[in-house]
């Protein structure tokens, strides 16, 4: 039995070291309770921080909005949630908050 120890490289993507942009996350063809509260978790860890040289995402320091926030903001105004809603969300911090109920049609 041939047994050999190998390490992996953690090298930043190819987008980042070539400096080019990753494009938006593909919205789900119809927003589901599921992708809601996903989008949630996303807006939440992915929020903005300040930082010496401008605000960055606070889950891996990439210029903010980043791409998983972007996904996220767009999935909660499918879903009916306006940019004040969001923006409560993100403030309170709990990547597992319930959301606000839909407003009516």
């Amino acid at each position: 039995m041939n047994v050999s120890n190998s390490t992996t490289s953690l090298a930043p993507p190819v987008a980042e070291r070539t400096g080019t942009v990753l494009r938006d996350i593909p919205l789900p063809p119809y927003v589901t309770a599921e992708d809601a509260q996903f989008a949630v978790r996303a807006v939440v860890v992915h929020a903005p921080r300040r930082w010496s040289g401008g605000t960055v995402c606070r889950n891996d320091a990439s210029p903010h909005p980043c791409r998983l926030h972007r996904w996220g903001t767009r999935v909660l105004a499918l879903r009916g949630l306006r940019d004040a809603d969001i923006a409560a969300l993100i403030e309170r911090g709990d990547p597992a908050a319930a959301l606000p109920p839909r407003p009516p049609a």
